[in-house]
Protein backbone atom coordinates (compact mmCIF):
# COMPACT_ATOMS: atom_id res chain seq x y z
CA UNK A 1 0.00 0.00 0.00
CA UNK A 2 1.01 3.75 -0.52
CA UNK A 3 0.21 6.55 1.15
CA UNK A 4 1.33 9.98 -0.76
CA UNK A 5 0.14 13.44 0.83
CA UNK A 6 0.80 17.02 -0.92
CA UNK A 7 0.67 19.82 1.50
CA UNK A 8 1.09 23.64 2.02
CA UNK A 9 1.32 25.24 5.46
CA UNK A 10 2.27 28.82 6.50
CA UNK A 11 5.72 27.70 8.27
CA UNK A 12 6.33 25.36 4.83
CA UNK A 13 5.36 26.92 1.81
CA UNK A 14 7.01 23.98 -0.19
CA UNK A 15 5.54 21.08 -0.82
CA UNK A 16 5.91 18.06 1.84
CA UNK A 17 5.99 15.08 0.34
CA UNK A 18 5.76 11.85 2.41
CA UNK A 19 5.74 7.98 0.42
CA UNK A 20 5.12 5.39 2.59
CA UNK A 21 5.41 2.50 -0.02
CA UNK A 22 5.89 -1.08 -0.81
CA UNK A 23 8.24 -1.45 -4.05
CA UNK A 24 5.02 -3.31 -5.90
CA UNK A 25 2.78 -0.95 -4.79
CA UNK A 26 4.36 2.42 -6.05
CA UNK A 27 3.82 2.65 -9.74
CA UNK A 28 -0.01 3.10 -9.18
CA UNK A 29 -1.04 5.26 -7.10
CA UNK A 30 1.43 8.07 -7.02
CA UNK A 31 1.41 9.05 -10.57
CA UNK A 32 -1.04 11.36 -10.40
CA UNK A 33 1.49 13.45 -8.25
CA UNK A 34 4.75 12.71 -10.20
CA UNK A 35 4.79 15.79 -11.67
CA UNK A 36 4.82 17.90 -7.92
CA UNK A 37 8.42 16.03 -7.14
CA UNK A 38 11.15 18.21 -6.99
CA UNK A 39 13.59 15.92 -9.17
CA UNK A 40 16.45 16.02 -6.58
CA UNK A 41 14.18 13.85 -4.54
CA UNK A 42 14.10 11.31 -7.44
CA UNK A 43 17.71 10.53 -6.42
CA UNK A 44 16.98 8.63 -3.09
CA UNK A 45 16.58 5.61 -5.21
CA UNK A 46 12.50 5.58 -5.18
CA UNK A 47 12.53 5.93 -8.69
CA UNK A 48 15.75 6.27 -11.71
CA UNK A 49 15.56 9.38 -13.52
CA UNK A 50 11.71 9.67 -14.16
CA UNK A 51 9.32 12.31 -12.64
CA UNK A 52 6.37 10.24 -14.78
CA UNK A 53 6.54 6.93 -13.91
CA UNK A 54 6.89 4.95 -11.27
CA UNK A 55 6.66 1.76 -12.88
CA UNK A 56 10.68 0.40 -13.06
CA UNK A 57 9.60 -0.40 -9.16
CA UNK A 58 8.00 -3.27 -10.36
CA UNK A 59 10.54 -4.76 -11.65
CA UNK A 60 12.33 -5.36 -8.18
CA UNK A 61 11.46 -7.93 -5.80
CA UNK A 62 8.35 -7.71 -3.68
CA UNK A 63 10.07 -6.10 -0.45
CA UNK A 64 8.58 -3.67 1.55
CA UNK A 65 10.42 -0.76 1.14
CA UNK A 66 9.52 2.61 3.37
CA UNK A 67 10.84 5.48 2.14
CA UNK A 68 10.09 8.82 3.97
CA UNK A 69 11.12 11.98 2.34
CA UNK A 70 10.74 15.15 3.56
CA UNK A 71 11.30 19.02 1.70
CA UNK A 72 10.76 21.80 3.59
CA UNK A 73 13.51 22.84 1.32
CA UNK A 74 13.59 22.38 -2.25
CA UNK A 75 16.80 24.06 -2.94
CA UNK A 76 18.40 21.56 -1.06
CA UNK A 77 17.98 19.05 -3.53
CA UNK A 78 19.09 21.55 -6.11
CA UNK A 79 15.11 22.24 -7.16
CA UNK A 80 13.99 25.97 -7.14
CA UNK A 81 10.46 26.04 -7.20
CA UNK A 82 8.92 28.89 -9.30
CA UNK A 83 5.06 30.89 -9.29
CA UNK A 84 2.60 28.81 -10.42
CA UNK A 85 1.48 29.87 -13.51
CA UNK A 86 -2.21 29.00 -15.09
CA UNK A 87 -0.86 25.76 -16.14
CA UNK A 88 0.44 25.18 -12.29
CA UNK A 89 -3.48 26.55 -10.32
CA UNK A 90 -4.88 23.67 -13.14
CA UNK A 91 -2.97 20.81 -12.43
CA UNK A 92 -3.30 21.58 -9.04
CA UNK A 93 -7.12 21.65 -9.60
CA UNK A 94 -7.18 18.86 -11.34
CA UNK A 95 -5.42 17.10 -8.32
CA UNK A 96 -8.73 18.06 -6.28
CA UNK A 97 -10.84 16.76 -9.16
CA UNK A 98 -8.23 13.71 -8.74
CA UNK A 99 -10.21 12.50 -5.30
CA UNK A 100 -13.00 10.80 -7.52
CA UNK A 101 -10.49 9.07 -9.09
CA UNK A 102 -8.59 7.92 -6.16
CA UNK A 103 -11.86 7.03 -4.40
CA UNK A 104 -12.42 5.12 -7.68
CA UNK A 105 -9.13 3.57 -7.23
CA UNK A 106 -9.87 1.96 -3.69
CA UNK A 107 -13.14 0.64 -4.92
CA UNK A 108 -10.73 -1.17 -7.94
CA UNK A 109 -8.69 -2.55 -4.92
CA UNK A 110 -11.46 -3.89 -3.07
CA UNK A 111 -13.04 -5.83 -6.25
CA UNK A 112 -9.46 -7.31 -6.64
CA UNK A 113 -9.56 -8.13 -3.18
CA UNK A 114 -13.13 -10.13 -2.94
CA UNK A 115 -12.45 -12.03 -5.62
CA UNK A 116 -16.06 -12.99 -5.57
CA UNK A 117 -16.38 -17.02 -5.29
CA UNK A 118 -18.80 -18.30 -8.68
CA UNK A 119 -22.21 -18.35 -7.90
CA UNK A 120 -25.09 -19.18 -9.82
CA UNK A 121 -28.60 -18.46 -9.98
CA UNK A 122 -30.52 -22.01 -9.54
CA UNK A 123 -33.76 -20.93 -8.19
CA UNK A 124 -36.19 -18.05 -9.96
CA UNK A 125 -38.05 -17.39 -6.94
CA UNK A 126 -39.89 -20.78 -5.93
CA UNK A 127 -39.06 -22.44 -9.49
CA UNK A 128 -36.04 -24.41 -10.31
CA UNK A 129 -34.11 -22.92 -13.25
CA UNK A 130 -33.21 -25.26 -15.70
CA UNK A 131 -31.05 -22.39 -17.59
CA UNK A 132 -28.81 -22.84 -14.73
CA UNK A 133 -28.24 -26.42 -14.66
CA UNK A 134 -25.62 -28.32 -16.71
CA UNK A 135 -25.99 -31.69 -18.15
CA UNK A 136 -24.87 -33.05 -14.67
CA UNK A 137 -27.08 -31.38 -12.27
CA UNK A 138 -29.85 -32.18 -15.09
CA UNK A 139 -29.28 -35.54 -14.75
CA UNK A 140 -28.99 -35.49 -10.93
CA UNK A 141 -32.47 -33.75 -10.81
CA UNK A 142 -34.34 -35.92 -12.56
CA UNK A 143 -32.59 -39.11 -10.98
CA UNK A 144 -34.49 -37.49 -7.74
CA UNK A 145 -37.63 -37.28 -9.83
CA UNK A 146 -37.36 -40.62 -10.50
CA UNK A 147 -36.84 -40.77 -14.16
CA UNK A 148 -34.10 -42.90 -15.94
CA UNK A 149 -30.94 -41.10 -16.91
CA UNK A 150 -31.35 -40.76 -20.96
CA UNK A 151 -33.92 -38.01 -19.97
CA UNK A 152 -31.83 -35.40 -19.02
CA UNK A 153 -29.69 -36.01 -22.26
CA UNK A 154 -33.53 -35.78 -24.04
CA UNK A 155 -34.32 -32.69 -21.90
CA UNK A 156 -30.86 -30.76 -22.47
CA UNK A 157 -30.72 -31.31 -26.26
CA UNK A 158 -34.38 -29.91 -26.52
CA UNK A 159 -33.35 -26.68 -24.79
CA UNK A 160 -29.27 -25.85 -26.29
CA UNK A 161 -29.42 -28.05 -29.54
CA UNK A 162 -32.86 -27.46 -30.94
CA UNK A 163 -33.42 -23.80 -29.04
CA UNK A 164 -37.08 -25.01 -27.45
CA UNK A 165 -38.31 -23.25 -24.66
CA UNK A 166 -41.77 -24.91 -24.37
CA UNK A 167 -42.08 -28.16 -22.52
CA UNK A 168 -45.60 -29.07 -24.19
CA UNK A 169 -43.43 -29.36 -27.37
CA UNK A 170 -40.93 -31.63 -26.62
CA UNK A 171 -42.18 -35.00 -27.61
CA UNK A 172 -40.07 -37.69 -26.62
CA UNK A 173 -40.46 -36.45 -23.25
CA UNK A 174 -43.18 -38.33 -21.05
CA UNK A 175 -45.96 -36.21 -20.53
CA UNK A 176 -45.99 -35.98 -16.76
CA UNK A 177 -42.15 -35.35 -17.06
CA UNK A 178 -43.27 -31.99 -19.22
CA UNK A 179 -46.35 -31.37 -16.73
CA UNK A 180 -43.84 -31.27 -13.74
CA UNK A 181 -41.25 -29.17 -15.59
CA UNK A 182 -43.79 -26.43 -16.43
CA UNK A 183 -44.80 -27.03 -13.06
CA UNK A 184 -41.39 -26.66 -10.94
CA UNK A 185 -39.37 -25.04 -13.55
CA UNK A 186 -38.23 -21.88 -15.41
CA UNK A 187 -35.95 -21.14 -18.34
CA UNK A 188 -34.04 -18.55 -16.73
CA UNK A 189 -33.91 -15.87 -14.19
CA UNK A 190 -34.10 -12.82 -16.63
CA UNK A 191 -36.86 -10.82 -17.24
CA UNK A 192 -37.11 -8.98 -20.44
CA UNK A 193 -37.79 -5.13 -19.22
CA UNK A 194 -36.94 -2.99 -22.86
CA UNK A 195 -36.26 -4.10 -26.09
CA UNK A 196 -35.00 -1.88 -29.33
CA UNK A 197 -34.62 -3.11 -32.11
CA UNK A 198 -32.27 -1.03 -34.95
CA UNK A 199 -32.81 0.10 -38.94
CA UNK A 200 -29.52 -2.65 -38.99
CA UNK A 201 -31.17 -5.30 -37.86
CA UNK A 202 -29.65 -4.99 -33.97
CA UNK A 203 -31.40 -5.41 -31.01
CA UNK A 204 -30.96 -4.33 -27.70
CA UNK A 205 -32.24 -5.39 -24.56
CA UNK A 206 -32.53 -4.71 -21.06
CA UNK A 207 -33.09 -6.98 -18.64
CA UNK A 208 -34.70 -6.84 -15.12
CA UNK A 209 -32.88 -9.44 -12.41
CA UNK A 210 -34.30 -10.78 -9.52
CA UNK A 211 -33.12 -7.88 -6.91
CA UNK A 212 -34.34 -5.30 -9.87
CA UNK A 213 -31.00 -4.46 -11.30
CA UNK A 214 -31.02 -3.70 -14.68
CA UNK A 215 -28.41 -5.43 -17.61
CA UNK A 216 -28.14 -5.16 -21.23
CA UNK A 217 -27.51 -7.46 -23.81
CA UNK A 218 -27.01 -6.37 -27.72
CA UNK A 219 -27.23 -9.04 -30.65
CA UNK A 220 -25.57 -7.87 -33.65
CA UNK A 221 -26.26 -9.89 -37.32
CA UNK A 222 -23.93 -8.75 -39.94
CA UNK A 223 -24.06 -9.92 -43.97
CA UNK A 224 -21.23 -12.38 -43.90
CA UNK A 225 -23.79 -14.22 -41.80
CA UNK A 226 -21.91 -13.39 -38.09
CA UNK A 227 -24.21 -13.53 -35.08
CA UNK A 228 -22.78 -11.78 -32.70
CA UNK A 229 -23.79 -11.17 -28.95
CA UNK A 230 -22.47 -8.67 -26.64
CA UNK A 231 -23.37 -9.22 -23.41
CA UNK A 232 -22.99 -7.75 -19.24
CA UNK A 233 -20.87 -9.53 -16.50
CA UNK A 234 -21.91 -6.97 -13.91
CA UNK A 235 -24.19 -4.93 -12.70
CA UNK A 236 -22.68 -1.34 -13.17
CA UNK A 237 -19.14 -0.61 -12.84
CA UNK A 238 -16.64 0.07 -10.53
CA UNK A 239 -13.94 1.52 -13.49
CA UNK A 240 -14.91 4.79 -13.36
CA UNK A 241 -14.36 5.38 -17.76
CA UNK A 242 -15.25 9.00 -18.00
CA UNK A 243 -17.06 8.47 -21.69
CA UNK A 244 -18.50 5.14 -20.69
CA UNK A 245 -22.58 5.12 -19.78
CA UNK A 246 -21.69 2.47 -17.38
CA UNK A 247 -18.92 3.71 -15.66
CA UNK A 248 -20.87 6.94 -14.72
CA UNK A 249 -23.88 4.49 -13.18
CA UNK A 250 -20.92 2.88 -10.50
CA UNK A 251 -21.12 -0.47 -9.44
CA UNK A 252 -24.17 -2.36 -8.22
CA UNK A 253 -23.32 -5.60 -7.65
CA UNK A 254 -21.44 -9.04 -9.48
CA UNK A 255 -23.61 -11.11 -11.91
CA UNK A 256 -24.13 -14.76 -11.40
CA UNK A 257 -22.31 -17.08 -13.90
CA UNK A 258 -25.63 -18.35 -14.97
CA UNK A 259 -27.34 -14.54 -15.41
CA UNK A 260 -23.94 -13.69 -17.51
CA UNK A 261 -25.01 -16.96 -19.71
CA UNK A 262 -28.14 -16.78 -19.50
CA UNK A 263 -27.95 -13.77 -22.19
CA UNK A 264 -26.06 -16.22 -24.52
CA UNK A 265 -28.62 -18.52 -24.08
CA UNK A 266 -31.57 -16.68 -24.95
CA UNK A 267 -30.17 -15.34 -27.98
CA UNK A 268 -28.89 -18.87 -29.12
CA UNK A 269 -32.01 -20.29 -28.60
CA UNK A 270 -33.83 -17.67 -30.79
CA UNK A 271 -31.66 -17.89 -33.16
CA UNK A 272 -31.77 -21.75 -33.31
CA UNK A 273 -35.69 -21.39 -33.76
CA UNK A 274 -35.43 -19.39 -36.59
CA UNK A 275 -32.66 -21.40 -38.12
CA UNK A 276 -29.80 -19.61 -37.64
CA UNK A 277 -26.96 -20.17 -34.81
CA UNK A 278 -25.25 -17.41 -32.98
CA UNK A 279 -21.60 -17.38 -34.27
CA UNK A 280 -19.68 -14.84 -31.42
CA UNK A 281 -20.02 -13.50 -28.02
CA UNK A 282 -18.13 -10.79 -26.83
CA UNK A 283 -18.03 -9.87 -22.92
CA UNK A 284 -18.28 -5.93 -23.88
CA UNK A 285 -21.14 -5.11 -21.76
CA UNK A 286 -21.94 -3.53 -18.92
CA UNK A 287 -18.85 -4.12 -15.81
CA UNK A 288 -15.56 -5.04 -16.39
CA UNK A 289 -15.20 -8.93 -16.81
CA UNK A 290 -12.07 -9.48 -15.23
CA UNK A 291 -13.36 -7.68 -11.96
CA UNK A 292 -15.85 -11.09 -11.97
CA UNK A 293 -13.33 -13.17 -12.84
CA UNK A 294 -14.75 -16.36 -11.77
CA UNK A 295 -17.94 -16.17 -12.79
CA UNK A 296 -16.56 -14.70 -15.95
CA UNK A 297 -14.72 -17.47 -16.25
CA UNK A 298 -17.42 -20.27 -15.55
CA UNK A 299 -19.54 -18.66 -17.97
CA UNK A 300 -17.17 -19.08 -20.75
CA UNK A 301 -16.36 -22.43 -20.42
CA UNK A 302 -20.58 -23.43 -20.41
CA UNK A 303 -21.00 -21.25 -23.02
CA UNK A 304 -18.08 -23.39 -25.20
CA UNK A 305 -18.96 -26.89 -23.83
CA UNK A 306 -22.61 -26.58 -23.93
CA UNK A 307 -23.60 -23.88 -26.28
CA UNK A 308 -21.27 -24.57 -28.59
CA UNK A 309 -19.41 -21.35 -28.83
CA UNK A 310 -15.79 -21.54 -30.15
CA UNK A 311 -13.36 -20.38 -27.48
CA UNK A 312 -11.55 -18.57 -30.16
CA UNK A 313 -15.50 -16.82 -30.85
CA UNK A 314 -15.28 -15.57 -27.52
CA UNK A 315 -13.91 -12.13 -26.45
CA UNK A 316 -13.02 -11.38 -22.64
CA UNK A 317 -12.48 -7.57 -22.42
CA UNK A 318 -10.57 -5.44 -20.02
CA UNK A 319 -10.05 -1.85 -18.81
CA UNK A 320 -6.53 -3.27 -17.81
CA UNK A 321 -6.13 -4.92 -14.12
CA UNK A 322 -2.91 -6.48 -14.45
CA UNK A 323 -3.33 -9.11 -11.69
CA UNK A 324 -5.99 -11.01 -13.76
CA UNK A 325 -4.51 -10.83 -16.90
CA UNK A 326 -1.45 -12.52 -15.74
CA UNK A 327 -4.06 -14.85 -14.50
CA UNK A 328 -5.94 -15.22 -17.39
CA UNK A 329 -2.79 -16.15 -19.46
CA UNK A 330 -1.91 -19.38 -17.65
CA UNK A 331 -6.10 -20.47 -17.74
CA UNK A 332 -5.59 -22.78 -21.03
CA UNK A 333 -8.36 -20.84 -22.60
CA UNK A 334 -7.97 -20.56 -26.63
CA UNK A 335 -10.14 -17.16 -26.29
CA UNK A 336 -9.34 -13.83 -27.26
CA UNK A 337 -8.25 -10.86 -25.24
CA UNK A 338 -9.21 -7.42 -25.31
CA UNK A 339 -8.19 -4.27 -23.59
CA UNK A 340 -9.58 -0.76 -23.45
CA UNK A 341 -6.39 1.09 -24.10
CA UNK A 342 -7.74 4.75 -25.50
CA UNK A 343 -4.65 7.21 -24.07
CA UNK A 344 -1.31 5.89 -24.94
CA UNK A 345 0.30 8.42 -22.11
CA UNK A 346 -0.41 8.06 -18.49
CA UNK A 347 -1.23 11.60 -18.15
CA UNK A 348 -4.15 11.03 -20.69
CA UNK A 349 -5.53 7.61 -19.82
CA UNK A 350 -5.24 8.86 -15.93
CA UNK A 351 -7.72 11.21 -16.98
CA UNK A 352 -10.54 9.44 -18.48
CA UNK A 353 -9.67 5.75 -16.99
CA UNK A 354 -8.60 5.82 -13.27
CA UNK A 355 -7.63 1.91 -13.36
CA UNK A 356 -4.66 3.68 -15.07
CA UNK A 357 -3.50 5.19 -11.88
CA UNK A 358 -3.45 2.05 -10.03
CA UNK A 359 -1.83 -0.22 -13.02
CA UNK A 360 -0.36 2.76 -15.37
CA UNK A 361 1.00 1.57 -19.21
CA UNK A 362 4.21 0.61 -18.27
CA UNK A 363 3.02 -2.53 -16.47
CA UNK A 364 -0.15 -3.20 -18.06
CA UNK A 365 1.77 -2.87 -21.45
CA UNK A 366 4.00 -5.96 -19.65
CA UNK A 367 1.54 -7.83 -18.88
CA UNK A 368 0.19 -7.92 -21.98
CA UNK A 369 3.68 -9.21 -23.07
CA UNK A 370 3.53 -11.92 -21.07
CA UNK A 371 -0.07 -12.70 -22.40
CA UNK A 372 1.33 -13.18 -25.37
CA UNK A 373 4.49 -15.06 -24.54
CA UNK A 374 2.46 -17.92 -23.00
CA UNK A 375 -0.66 -17.92 -25.15
CA UNK A 376 0.77 -17.10 -28.60
CA UNK A 377 -2.46 -15.16 -29.12
CA UNK A 378 -2.67 -11.94 -30.32
CA UNK A 379 -4.40 -9.29 -28.10
CA UNK A 380 -6.75 -6.40 -29.35
CA UNK A 381 -6.32 -3.17 -27.94
CA UNK A 382 -9.88 -1.08 -28.13
CA UNK A 383 -9.61 2.60 -28.86
CA UNK A 384 -12.27 4.93 -28.65
CA UNK A 385 -11.76 7.92 -31.08
CA UNK A 386 -12.53 11.01 -29.05
CA UNK A 387 -12.51 14.29 -31.87
CA UNK A 388 -10.39 16.45 -31.08
CA UNK A 389 -9.01 14.03 -28.14
CA UNK A 390 -6.68 11.11 -29.30
CA UNK A 391 -7.54 10.96 -32.94
CA UNK A 392 -4.43 13.48 -34.17
CA UNK A 393 -1.14 12.56 -36.11
CA UNK A 394 0.86 12.90 -32.77
CA UNK A 395 -1.67 10.50 -30.51
CA UNK A 396 -1.28 7.75 -33.56
CA UNK A 397 2.39 8.16 -33.33
CA UNK A 398 2.58 7.91 -29.64
CA UNK A 399 0.28 4.65 -29.61
CA UNK A 400 2.22 3.35 -32.42
CA UNK A 401 5.81 3.61 -30.40
CA UNK A 402 3.75 2.13 -27.47
CA UNK A 403 2.35 -1.03 -29.13
CA UNK A 404 5.52 -1.74 -31.39
CA UNK A 405 7.05 -5.46 -31.95
CA UNK A 406 3.98 -7.00 -29.66
CA UNK A 407 1.51 -9.34 -31.28
CA UNK A 408 -1.51 -7.28 -31.75
CA UNK A 409 -4.29 -5.36 -33.37
CA UNK A 410 -5.88 -2.28 -32.68
CA UNK A 411 -9.79 -1.74 -32.84
CA UNK A 412 -10.54 1.77 -33.53
CA UNK A 413 -14.45 2.55 -32.25
CA UNK A 414 -15.86 5.80 -33.24
CA UNK A 415 -17.07 7.47 -29.65
CA UNK A 416 -20.60 6.30 -29.03
CA UNK A 417 -21.95 10.23 -27.51
CA UNK A 418 -23.51 9.47 -23.87
CA UNK A 419 -25.05 12.46 -21.81
CA UNK A 420 -22.36 12.40 -18.94
CA UNK A 421 -19.67 13.24 -21.49
CA UNK A 422 -19.29 15.96 -23.93
CA UNK A 423 -17.25 13.70 -26.27
CA UNK A 424 -17.60 13.66 -30.22
CA UNK A 425 -16.80 10.65 -32.78
CA UNK A 426 -14.08 11.02 -34.88
CA UNK A 427 -14.78 11.99 -38.96
CA UNK A 428 -14.03 9.33 -41.30
CA UNK A 429 -10.85 11.06 -42.76
CA UNK A 430 -9.49 11.11 -39.22
CA UNK A 431 -10.03 7.51 -38.91
CA UNK A 432 -8.23 6.77 -41.98
CA UNK A 433 -5.44 9.19 -41.45
CA UNK A 434 -4.96 7.29 -37.72
CA UNK A 435 -4.97 4.17 -39.10
CA UNK A 436 -2.38 4.75 -41.97
CA UNK A 437 -0.16 6.33 -38.84
CA UNK A 438 -0.21 3.45 -37.30
CA UNK A 439 1.10 0.92 -40.04
CA UNK A 440 4.08 3.28 -40.44
CA UNK A 441 4.87 1.24 -36.76
CA UNK A 442 3.89 -2.20 -37.90
CA UNK A 443 0.78 -1.74 -35.98
CA UNK A 444 -2.67 -2.90 -37.86
CA UNK A 445 -5.93 -1.36 -37.28
CA UNK A 446 -9.51 -1.43 -38.88
CA UNK A 447 -12.07 0.40 -37.59
CA UNK A 448 -15.21 -1.42 -36.50
CA UNK A 449 -18.32 -1.00 -38.23
CA UNK A 450 -21.04 1.46 -35.75
CA UNK A 451 -24.00 -0.88 -35.32
CA UNK A 452 -27.44 0.13 -33.51
CA UNK A 453 -26.54 4.15 -34.00
CA UNK A 454 -30.16 5.01 -33.89
CA UNK A 455 -30.55 2.80 -30.93
CA UNK A 456 -29.49 3.08 -27.54
CA UNK A 457 -26.77 0.35 -28.26
CA UNK A 458 -23.56 2.22 -26.41
CA UNK A 459 -22.82 0.06 -23.58
CA UNK A 460 -25.29 1.27 -20.42
CA UNK A 461 -27.25 3.76 -22.40
CA UNK A 462 -30.42 2.02 -22.76
CA UNK A 463 -30.58 1.59 -18.89
CA UNK A 464 -29.25 5.12 -18.21
CA UNK A 465 -32.25 5.91 -20.19
CA UNK A 466 -34.74 3.53 -18.58
CA UNK A 467 -34.05 5.11 -14.98
CA UNK A 468 -34.21 8.41 -16.48
CA UNK A 469 -37.58 8.02 -17.30
CA UNK A 470 -38.58 6.49 -14.09
CA UNK A 471 -36.25 8.81 -12.23
CA UNK A 472 -34.74 6.32 -10.48
CA UNK A 473 -30.99 7.34 -11.30
CA UNK A 474 -28.77 4.36 -11.01
CA UNK A 475 -31.40 2.43 -8.39
CA UNK A 476 -32.68 -0.81 -9.88
CA UNK A 477 -36.02 -0.58 -11.46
Amino acid sequence: RLSCGLARTPATPFLFVTVLAAAESMAGLVGSHAAFIPPGLLSVGMLEGSRTTFSSTLRRPPATVRRFVSARRPQQFGWNPAPLGMAGRLSMAQDVAGKRTMSKVREIEQQLDADDPTTTSKMNEEKINILAYTAEDLEELLLKWGQPKFRAKQLFEWIHKKGEVEFDNMMNLPKDLRARLTEETSLGTLKLAVEQISKDGTIKRAYQLKDGQMIESVLMPYEDGRRTACISSQAGCAMGCVFCATGQMGFSRQLTSSEILEQVQRFHMELLAKGERLSNVVLMGMGEPLGNYNNVITAVRRMNTEVGIGARHITISTVGLVPRILRLKDEGLQVKLAVSLHAATDAERSSIMPVNVRFPLADLMDACRQYVGTTKRRITFEWALIAGKNDDEATARELGRLLRGLLCHVNLIPLNPTDGYDGKPTKTADVNAFINVLAEYGVTATARVRRGIDIDAGCGQLKAKVNKVLGRGGAPV
